[in-house]
């Protein structure tokens, strides 16, 4: 039998009466734009964040770019941010005419690097964003004490960490903001597109809210030039019932990454995801680095065994960021970890003898 990367039909399982009955409910209603669910989900997320407020957008990238645009970042101004990311977080700074500042990464963690955000801050720098990347949080407090007094604001790129911790304080709420994804692949996950954005400061808060519905404080008064980005009624509904299991999924997924590390330790090669002592990791993926990835990647093929490059090509090499003139080698940490990546099967479904027929497939390869 396959093993697949992710599972989302069993999860499905578990809760498809509840969603049902909850798409009726919305449906009989026909309250379909910030509705209830809406409503509710911004509450129980904020409190689940540790954080005043929650916002509901359409999707990850427009979170991103909502909380950016609200800290009035734009043309002249310079973003700071990883180079090894998903491509949305540089979108949003290019998409409201600041320039991306690409850093290179910590070897362990694969997150940013304090040392090179250090080296790039600058006159035109307004905006740092560290990416919690595969689940594993950022070093926010080291970022923040460089920008000290300055008038430079912190963003969390969240995407991929919902429920992790930093230093016992929940991710989501460790700066001036942070964008969440609920991509069908997340810890918390819609089904179709949805996003959120956390702030403490209540002013923010407003002007997100006025942003994502064309800049409206009432309707058809408008006061700024905004978005259509209103989180789907019935996409807060699942989002609701799946966030009341969300840490016992959590727990679970950390329980698969042990049972990895545990059966993978001490093999030559291969390099196992880290957890700083400081951090709580939500393995959103469980991401092995390995010179020999093509031959580990095809031993799993041939074992019916799923897998994914997270990310093959790093941002700074992309074709579509060839105009703000990186060449290889400038973020050699970020292109040997492009290189090495592979992430294994992980979702809290997943059982052990499917974990076990995993890692065997890797040692063998790799013996």
């Amino acid at each position: 039998m396959t093993i697949p990367l992710i599972d989302l039909q069993l999860q499905f399982r578990e809760i498809r009466d509840e969603v049902f009955e909850a798409f009726e409910a919305s449906l009989s209603s026909m309250h379909l734009a910030l509705g209830p669910n809406c409503e509710a989900f911004e509450e129980e997320w904020a409190d689940f964040c540790e954080t005043r407020h929650a916002v509901g957008v359409a999707s990850g990238t427009d979170a991103l770019q909502l909380l950016l645009h609200a800290h009035e970042i734009g043309p002249g101004d310079e973003v700071i941010t990883p180079s090894f990311t998903f491509i949305a977080t540089i979108e949003a700074v290019m998409l409201l005419g600041a320039t991306p500042v690409l850093v290179d990464v910590d070897p362990e963690t694969l997150c940013i690097d304090p040392a090179q955000v250090a080296e790039k801050i600058g006159s035109r720098t307004r905006a740092i964003i560290p990416v919690h990347i595969y689940g594993h949080p950022a070093p926010m407090d080291e970022i923040a004490e460089l920008i000290d007094d300055r008038d430079i604001r912190l963003i969390e790129d969240a995407a991929q960490a919902h429920g992790a911790r930093y230093r016992d304080r929940a991710v989501g709420g460790l700066g001036d903001g942070a964008a969440f994804s609920f991509y069908l692949s997340k810890n918390l996950s819609a089904y179709g597109e949805a996003g959120a954005i956390t702030v403490d400061d209540d002013g923010l808060n407003e002007t997100i809210r006025h942003l994502r519905v064309h800049g409206s404080t009432e309707r058809y008064q408008h006061e700024m030039i905004g978005y259509n980005s209103r989180i789907d009624e019935l996409q807060a509904a699942v989002l609701r019932i799946k966030l009341r299991r969300l840490a016992t999924w959590n727990d679970a997924r950390r329980e698969h990454a042990a049972r990895y590390n545990r059966n993978l330790a001490g093999i030559e090669e291969l390099g196992l995801p880290v957890e700083k002592p400081w951090a709580r990791h939500v393995y959103h993926l469980y991401t092995i680095r390995t010179p020999r990835r093509d031959e580990v990647a095809a031993a799993l093929e041939q074992q019916g065994i799923d897998h994914a490059v997270h990310y093959r090509i790093p941002c700074h090499l992309q074709k579509a960021l060839e105009p703000l003139g990186y060449e290889r080698g400038s973020l050699p940490v970020t292109e040997q970890a492009a290189d090495e990546v592979l992430s294994l099967p992980m979702f809290p479904e997943l059982t052990d003898d499917q974990i076990d027929r995993v890692c065997e497939a890797v040692i063998k390869a790799l013996g």
